[in-house]
């Protein structure tokens, strides 16, 4: 019964963290009509996937700029931080 227990608590855990870090991995596909045509473009969209991951945030009072907050507006479900809709997030607190 022990072993049982055991072996489950383990692949519990293998299965958080294997599920927990898929969700951070950001995979980017497009094709070359909608490629960015500059390579500082390409530059700083790569840098923002690599700055920034949907972790499950979800209001302005988790963020810590207008950028990151910015981000998980275009990216991210279910966030917080529009309240009237019209697309610039956290208007009072950080992008103001």
């Amino acid at each position: 019964m022990k072993k049982l227990i055991l072996i489950l608590a383990v692949g519990f855990a293998a299965w958080q963290f294997y599920f927990k870090h898929q969700d951070r991995q950001t995979v980017t596909s497009y094709d070359s009509d909608s490629a960015p045509s500059s390579f500082a473009a390409q530059q700083s969209a790569a840098a923002l996937a690599r700055t920034y991951s949907c972790d499950g945030r979800t209001y302005c009072s988790q963020m810590s700029s207008c950028e990151e907050a910015t981000y998980f507006l275009q990216h991210c479900p279910g966030v917080k931080m529009d309240g009237n809709n019209d697309g610039v997030p956290c208007e009072q607190q950080w992008c103001n």
